[in-house]
Protein backbone atom coordinates (compact mmCIF):
# COMPACT_ATOMS: atom_id res chain seq x y z
CA UNK A 1 0.00 0.00 0.00
CA UNK A 2 1.57 3.27 -0.92
CA UNK A 3 2.42 5.63 1.92
CA UNK A 4 2.43 3.06 4.41
CA UNK A 5 5.14 2.84 6.64
CA UNK A 6 7.02 5.39 5.24
CA UNK A 7 9.59 7.99 6.90
CA UNK A 8 9.64 11.35 6.35
CA UNK A 9 13.28 12.39 6.22
CA UNK A 10 14.25 15.92 8.47
CA UNK A 11 14.67 18.98 6.37
CA UNK A 12 16.76 20.92 7.78
CA UNK A 13 15.02 24.16 9.10
CA UNK A 14 12.66 21.69 10.66
CA UNK A 15 12.86 20.35 13.89
CA UNK A 16 14.85 16.98 14.94
CA UNK A 17 12.30 14.63 14.46
CA UNK A 18 11.51 11.60 12.00
CA UNK A 19 8.13 10.82 11.25
CA UNK A 20 6.51 7.06 10.66
CA UNK A 21 3.58 6.11 9.57
CA UNK A 22 1.43 3.11 10.99
CA UNK A 23 -0.83 2.06 8.16
CA UNK A 24 -3.74 -0.23 8.16
CA UNK A 25 -3.25 -3.75 9.54
CA UNK A 26 0.51 -2.63 10.48
CA UNK A 27 2.21 -3.46 14.64
CA UNK A 28 2.58 0.39 16.03
CA UNK A 29 3.43 1.02 19.25
CA UNK A 30 -0.09 2.49 20.66
CA UNK A 31 1.35 2.16 24.50
CA UNK A 32 4.03 5.18 23.60
CA UNK A 33 0.99 6.60 21.43
CA UNK A 34 -1.28 6.84 24.36
CA UNK A 35 0.97 7.75 26.92
CA UNK A 36 2.00 11.40 24.85
CA UNK A 37 -1.63 11.97 24.09
CA UNK A 38 -2.16 11.44 28.18
CA UNK A 39 0.80 13.82 28.70
CA UNK A 40 -0.66 16.89 26.21
CA UNK A 41 -2.13 19.47 27.42
CA UNK A 42 -4.46 19.89 24.23
CA UNK A 43 -4.74 16.05 23.91
CA UNK A 44 -9.03 14.93 23.02
CA UNK A 45 -10.18 11.53 23.96
CA UNK A 46 -10.48 10.91 20.06
CA UNK A 47 -6.39 11.35 20.02
CA UNK A 48 -6.26 8.02 22.31
CA UNK A 49 -5.60 4.67 20.32
CA UNK A 50 -8.59 3.06 21.32
CA UNK A 51 -10.44 4.82 18.59
CA UNK A 52 -8.26 3.69 15.62
CA UNK A 53 -9.78 0.08 16.30
CA UNK A 54 -13.17 1.51 16.54
CA UNK A 55 -13.04 3.28 13.18
CA UNK A 56 -11.46 0.24 11.39
CA UNK A 57 -13.54 -2.61 12.94
CA UNK A 58 -16.83 -1.19 13.20
CA UNK A 59 -16.71 1.26 9.74
CA UNK A 60 -13.71 -0.29 8.15
CA UNK A 61 -11.70 2.62 7.98
CA UNK A 62 -8.53 2.22 6.68
CA UNK A 63 -6.30 4.19 9.20
CA UNK A 64 -2.86 5.80 9.68
CA UNK A 65 -1.28 7.00 12.54
CA UNK A 66 1.62 9.44 11.98
CA UNK A 67 3.92 9.52 15.07
CA UNK A 68 7.00 12.29 15.34
CA UNK A 69 10.06 10.92 17.39
CA UNK A 70 13.12 12.56 18.25
CA UNK A 71 16.65 11.40 17.99
CA UNK A 72 16.77 9.87 20.79
CA UNK A 73 13.41 7.89 20.44
CA UNK A 74 11.42 9.72 22.21
CA UNK A 75 7.36 10.60 21.08
CA UNK A 76 7.47 14.47 20.06
CA UNK A 77 4.33 14.46 18.27
CA UNK A 78 1.22 12.87 16.83
CA UNK A 79 -1.48 12.76 13.85
CA UNK A 80 -4.08 10.04 13.84
CA UNK A 81 -6.32 10.15 10.69
CA UNK A 82 -8.61 7.45 8.42
CA UNK A 83 -9.34 6.87 4.84
CA UNK A 84 -13.11 7.68 3.82
CA UNK A 85 -13.60 6.13 0.14
CA UNK A 86 -17.09 7.00 -0.63
CA UNK A 87 -18.79 6.04 -4.32
CA UNK A 88 -20.77 9.64 -3.47
CA UNK A 89 -18.12 12.13 -1.54
CA UNK A 90 -14.76 11.01 -2.80
CA UNK A 91 -11.88 9.62 -1.71
CA UNK A 92 -10.20 11.77 1.32
CA UNK A 93 -8.40 11.68 4.69
CA UNK A 94 -9.81 12.98 7.68
CA UNK A 95 -8.52 13.30 11.53
CA UNK A 96 -10.92 12.09 12.80
CA UNK A 97 -14.18 11.29 11.10
CA UNK A 98 -17.32 10.85 12.96
CA UNK A 99 -15.80 13.14 16.13
CA UNK A 100 -15.35 16.91 16.58
CA UNK A 101 -12.01 16.81 17.46
CA UNK A 102 -8.57 15.73 15.92
CA UNK A 103 -5.48 16.99 13.90
CA UNK A 104 -1.69 16.91 15.09
CA UNK A 105 -0.64 16.77 19.13
CA UNK A 106 2.98 18.13 18.98
CA UNK A 107 5.63 19.25 21.21
CA UNK A 108 5.68 22.65 19.21
CA UNK A 109 4.85 24.39 16.07
CA UNK A 110 8.01 22.95 14.16
CA UNK A 111 6.95 19.40 14.67
CA UNK A 112 3.48 20.23 13.99
CA UNK A 113 4.55 20.91 10.77
CA UNK A 114 6.57 17.90 10.30
CA UNK A 115 3.70 16.04 10.95
CA UNK A 116 1.40 18.23 8.48
CA UNK A 117 4.46 17.32 5.73
CA UNK A 118 3.96 13.75 6.48
CA UNK A 119 0.31 13.80 6.02
CA UNK A 120 0.49 15.65 2.90
CA UNK A 121 3.46 13.55 1.69
CA UNK A 122 1.09 10.11 2.87
CA UNK A 123 -2.31 12.15 0.76
CA UNK A 124 -0.34 12.36 -2.33
CA UNK A 125 1.07 8.73 -2.51
CA UNK A 126 -2.46 7.11 -1.85
CA UNK A 127 -4.21 9.97 -4.19
CA UNK A 128 -6.64 11.18 -2.42
CA UNK A 129 -8.77 13.83 -3.40
CA UNK A 130 -8.30 16.50 -0.02
CA UNK A 131 -7.78 16.06 3.81
CA UNK A 132 -9.00 17.48 6.80
CA UNK A 133 -7.91 18.13 9.70
CA UNK A 134 -10.50 18.74 12.61
CA UNK A 135 -8.52 21.42 15.02
CA UNK A 136 -8.78 23.69 17.89
CA UNK A 137 -6.30 26.12 17.11
CA UNK A 138 -5.54 27.93 14.09
CA UNK A 139 -3.02 26.51 12.07
CA UNK A 140 -0.14 28.91 10.35
CA UNK A 141 0.83 29.23 7.06
CA UNK A 142 -2.16 29.27 3.89
CA UNK A 143 -3.80 26.14 5.31
CA UNK A 144 -7.59 27.06 3.83
CA UNK A 145 -9.65 26.68 6.92
CA UNK A 146 -13.49 26.17 7.72
CA UNK A 147 -15.03 28.36 10.65
CA UNK A 148 -18.24 27.97 10.13
CA UNK A 149 -18.83 25.23 12.89
CA UNK A 150 -18.12 25.65 17.02
CA UNK A 151 -18.52 23.67 19.98
CA UNK A 152 -20.93 24.80 22.72
CA UNK A 153 -19.23 24.40 25.97
CA UNK A 154 -20.38 25.33 29.62
CA UNK A 155 -18.74 25.77 32.90
CA UNK A 156 -20.18 23.98 35.47
CA UNK A 157 -20.21 25.42 39.21
CA UNK A 158 -19.29 23.00 42.13
CA UNK A 159 -22.64 21.76 43.16
CA UNK A 160 -26.12 20.80 41.26
CA UNK A 161 -28.19 23.68 43.49
CA UNK A 162 -25.81 26.15 41.98
CA UNK A 163 -26.32 24.97 38.50
CA UNK A 164 -30.23 25.01 38.91
CA UNK A 165 -30.09 28.34 40.03
CA UNK A 166 -28.53 30.02 37.52
CA UNK A 167 -30.88 28.56 35.22
CA UNK A 168 -33.94 31.21 34.42
CA UNK A 169 -37.56 30.14 35.65
CA UNK A 170 -39.09 29.40 32.43
CA UNK A 171 -35.87 26.80 31.69
CA UNK A 172 -36.61 25.20 35.07
CA UNK A 173 -40.50 25.48 34.19
CA UNK A 174 -39.22 23.44 31.13
CA UNK A 175 -36.86 20.30 33.03
CA UNK A 176 -40.39 20.02 35.65
CA UNK A 177 -42.60 20.00 32.96
CA UNK A 178 -41.85 15.98 31.98
CA UNK A 179 -41.37 14.91 35.32
CA UNK A 180 -45.14 16.43 36.43
CA UNK A 181 -46.14 14.19 33.38
CA UNK A 182 -44.53 11.17 34.97
CA UNK A 183 -41.28 11.16 33.56
CA UNK A 184 -38.63 9.06 35.18
CA UNK A 185 -34.40 9.21 34.29
CA UNK A 186 -32.46 5.92 34.55
CA UNK A 187 -28.71 6.06 33.85
CA UNK A 188 -25.75 3.53 33.68
CA UNK A 189 -23.78 1.38 31.14
CA UNK A 190 -24.28 -0.61 28.48
CA UNK A 191 -27.46 -2.04 29.80
CA UNK A 192 -29.07 0.77 29.17
CA UNK A 193 -27.85 0.75 25.29
CA UNK A 194 -31.16 -0.93 23.05
CA UNK A 195 -33.27 2.19 24.95
CA UNK A 196 -30.73 4.26 23.71
CA UNK A 197 -30.45 2.87 20.23
CA UNK A 198 -34.07 2.57 19.99
CA UNK A 199 -34.64 6.52 20.45
CA UNK A 200 -31.56 7.53 18.36
CA UNK A 201 -32.37 5.12 15.29
CA UNK A 202 -36.08 6.88 15.55
CA UNK A 203 -34.78 10.23 15.40
CA UNK A 204 -31.81 9.97 13.06
CA UNK A 205 -34.40 8.55 10.36
CA UNK A 206 -36.78 11.47 11.01
CA UNK A 207 -34.03 13.82 10.36
CA UNK A 208 -33.10 12.13 7.22
CA UNK A 209 -29.78 10.76 8.17
CA UNK A 210 -28.25 7.60 7.82
CA UNK A 211 -27.73 5.98 11.46
CA UNK A 212 -24.66 4.12 12.88
CA UNK A 213 -24.75 0.50 13.39
CA UNK A 214 -25.48 -0.48 17.29
CA UNK A 215 -22.19 -2.16 16.88
CA UNK A 216 -20.90 1.07 17.21
CA UNK A 217 -21.93 2.31 20.31
CA UNK A 218 -21.84 -1.17 21.72
CA UNK A 219 -18.14 -0.96 21.05
CA UNK A 220 -17.65 2.60 21.96
CA UNK A 221 -18.96 1.51 25.70
CA UNK A 222 -16.36 -1.75 25.90
CA UNK A 223 -13.39 0.07 25.09
CA UNK A 224 -14.50 3.16 27.58
CA UNK A 225 -16.09 1.39 30.31
CA UNK A 226 -16.79 3.77 33.01
CA UNK A 227 -16.25 7.04 30.96
CA UNK A 228 -19.33 6.16 28.76
CA UNK A 229 -22.64 6.31 30.19
CA UNK A 230 -25.75 6.45 28.71
CA UNK A 231 -29.30 8.65 30.15
CA UNK A 232 -32.39 7.40 28.83
CA UNK A 233 -35.81 9.56 29.95
CA UNK A 234 -39.12 7.21 30.52
CA UNK A 235 -42.67 7.95 30.35
CA UNK A 236 -45.11 5.69 31.07
CA UNK A 237 -42.19 2.88 31.00
CA UNK A 238 -41.04 3.69 27.30
CA UNK A 239 -37.84 5.31 26.39
CA UNK A 240 -38.72 8.93 24.86
CA UNK A 241 -35.06 10.75 24.93
CA UNK A 242 -31.77 9.18 25.27
CA UNK A 243 -28.17 10.52 25.47
CA UNK A 244 -24.57 8.98 25.35
CA UNK A 245 -22.32 10.46 27.56
CA UNK A 246 -18.39 10.32 27.20
CA UNK A 247 -15.94 11.91 30.07
CA UNK A 248 -12.23 12.79 29.12
CA UNK A 249 -10.37 14.49 31.88
CA UNK A 250 -12.72 17.28 33.47
CA UNK A 251 -14.62 17.72 30.61
CA UNK A 252 -17.89 15.42 30.19
CA UNK A 253 -19.53 15.85 26.34
CA UNK A 254 -22.85 14.30 24.92
CA UNK A 255 -21.91 13.57 21.36
CA UNK A 256 -25.32 11.94 20.69
CA UNK A 257 -28.74 12.55 21.83
CA UNK A 258 -31.97 12.01 20.76
CA UNK A 259 -35.76 12.66 21.88
CA UNK A 260 -38.89 10.68 20.22
CA UNK A 261 -40.72 12.91 18.68
CA UNK A 262 -44.05 11.71 19.64
CA UNK A 263 -42.78 13.06 23.49
CA UNK A 264 -41.76 16.10 22.14
CA UNK A 265 -44.56 17.89 23.66
CA UNK A 266 -43.70 17.04 27.32
CA UNK A 267 -40.12 18.52 26.83
CA UNK A 268 -38.27 15.44 27.50
CA UNK A 269 -35.08 16.64 25.89
CA UNK A 270 -34.88 19.05 28.63
CA UNK A 271 -35.20 16.76 31.50
CA UNK A 272 -32.52 14.56 29.65
CA UNK A 273 -29.68 17.85 29.36
CA UNK A 274 -30.98 18.81 32.89
CA UNK A 275 -29.78 15.36 34.60
CA UNK A 276 -27.00 15.66 32.09
CA UNK A 277 -25.50 18.87 33.47
CA UNK A 278 -26.73 17.91 37.27
CA UNK A 279 -24.55 14.09 37.21
CA UNK A 280 -22.00 16.03 35.62
CA UNK A 281 -21.60 18.16 38.15
CA UNK A 282 -22.31 15.49 41.07
CA UNK A 283 -18.92 13.87 39.07
CA UNK A 284 -16.83 16.90 39.65
CA UNK A 285 -16.42 17.99 36.11
CA UNK A 286 -15.76 21.05 35.26
CA UNK A 287 -16.80 21.82 31.73
CA UNK A 288 -19.80 20.41 29.79
CA UNK A 289 -20.09 19.96 26.09
CA UNK A 290 -22.62 20.34 24.26
CA UNK A 291 -20.98 19.44 21.22
CA UNK A 292 -21.10 20.95 17.69
CA UNK A 293 -23.40 23.52 15.99
CA UNK A 294 -23.59 25.94 13.00
CA UNK A 295 -23.61 29.54 14.39
CA UNK A 296 -27.32 30.72 15.26
CA UNK A 297 -28.90 27.33 14.00
CA UNK A 298 -31.41 25.93 15.82
CA UNK A 299 -29.19 23.14 17.81
CA UNK A 300 -27.02 26.45 18.58
CA UNK A 301 -29.80 28.60 19.99
CA UNK A 302 -30.96 25.30 22.13
CA UNK A 303 -27.44 25.19 23.35
CA UNK A 304 -27.14 28.42 24.65
CA UNK A 305 -30.23 28.79 26.57
CA UNK A 306 -28.42 26.44 29.29
CA UNK A 307 -25.41 29.47 29.70
CA UNK A 308 -23.07 27.59 26.77
CA UNK A 309 -20.63 29.34 24.90
CA UNK A 310 -19.20 28.81 21.44
CA UNK A 311 -15.41 27.70 20.99
CA UNK A 312 -14.33 28.07 17.49
CA UNK A 313 -13.43 25.13 15.29
CA UNK A 314 -10.81 25.64 12.48
CA UNK A 315 -10.90 22.67 10.14
CA UNK A 316 -8.27 23.09 7.74
CA UNK A 317 -7.64 21.11 4.56
CA UNK A 318 -5.65 20.03 2.11
CA UNK A 319 -6.79 20.39 -1.81
CA UNK A 320 -3.88 19.31 -4.35
CA UNK A 321 -5.83 19.93 -7.69
CA UNK A 322 -7.59 23.76 -5.60
CA UNK A 323 -10.69 24.97 -5.92
CA UNK A 324 -13.39 25.07 -3.27
CA UNK A 325 -13.67 23.30 0.31
CA UNK A 326 -15.64 20.21 0.57
CA UNK A 327 -19.38 20.77 1.50
CA UNK A 328 -20.30 17.58 2.91
CA UNK A 329 -22.61 18.49 5.52
CA UNK A 330 -26.94 18.02 5.50
CA UNK A 331 -26.83 22.22 4.71
CA UNK A 332 -25.25 21.59 1.66
CA UNK A 333 -28.86 22.54 -0.95
CA UNK A 334 -27.22 19.25 -2.56
CA UNK A 335 -28.81 16.97 -0.26
CA UNK A 336 -31.82 18.10 0.29
CA UNK A 337 -33.51 15.59 -1.60
CA UNK A 338 -31.97 12.70 -0.69
CA UNK A 339 -32.51 13.75 3.03
CA UNK A 340 -36.38 14.00 2.34
CA UNK A 341 -36.30 10.55 0.67
CA UNK A 342 -34.49 9.11 3.52
CA UNK A 343 -37.24 10.35 6.33
CA UNK A 344 -40.18 8.43 4.55
CA UNK A 345 -38.60 5.24 4.45
CA UNK A 346 -40.17 2.59 6.87
CA UNK A 347 -37.75 2.86 10.49
CA UNK A 348 -36.90 -0.98 9.60
CA UNK A 349 -35.40 -0.35 6.31
CA UNK A 350 -33.90 2.60 7.55
CA UNK A 351 -32.28 0.81 10.29
CA UNK A 352 -31.00 -2.06 7.91
CA UNK A 353 -29.64 0.70 5.39
CA UNK A 354 -28.16 3.59 7.48
CA UNK A 355 -25.09 1.40 8.79
CA UNK A 356 -24.42 0.44 5.17
CA UNK A 357 -24.11 4.30 4.35
CA UNK A 358 -22.74 6.67 7.67
CA UNK A 359 -19.71 4.30 6.67
CA UNK A 360 -18.94 6.45 3.80
CA UNK A 361 -19.90 10.04 6.11
CA UNK A 362 -16.60 12.16 7.61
Amino acid sequence: MPGVGVSADTAPAMAPVRVTVSGPRERWDSTGWDAYVRGHRAASLYHEAVFRGLLADVLGHRTYYLTAHTDEGAVAGVLPLARLRSPLFGDFLVSLPCFNYGGALADDGAVTDRLMDAAVELGGRLGVDHAEFRDLTPLGGDWPVRTDKVVMHLALPGDPDALWKGFGPKLRAQVRRPLKAGASVHGGGIEHLDEFYAVFARNMRDLGTPVYPRRWFLRLCELLGERARILVVRVDGVPAAAGLLLRHRGVVEIPWASSDRRYNHLGVNMLLYWEALRRSVEQGAQTFDFGRSTADSGTYRFKRQWGAEPVALYWHYWLPGGGTLPGLNPDNPRFRRAIRLWQRLPLPLANRLGPRIVRYLP
